[in-house]
């Protein structure tokens, strides 16, 4: 399965595999929590309406706290100005 990297800094002990992935072949190619469907603007929509953490994790049990953080990570890396 091909996953394509996208530059984000890593969290955790895992510093060496890419906690968010891209592949065209799952959900249209948006980013992912590795190891799952579990997409960036799915964690980033959800905590916004208020839901926590832990219901976060327990709706989606292959999701962990580090692949939360890291989609956090990633999408306030995307909100950043380009210079």
């Amino acid at each position: 399965m091909y996953h394509r990297r996208i530059s984000i800094a890593r969290v955790g002990k895992h510093m060496n595999e890419p906690l968010i992935v891209s592949d065209p072949a799952v959900m249209m190619g948006k980013p992912v929590i590795a190891g799952t469907r579990v997409t960036v603007e799915l964690i980033v929509k959800k905590l916004a309406s208020g839901e926590s953490v832990e219901q976060l994790l327990e709706a989606h049990p292959r999701l962990t706290a580090e692949g939360v953080r890291a989609a956090l990570d990633f999408a306030a890396q995307a909100c950043e100005a380009k210079e």
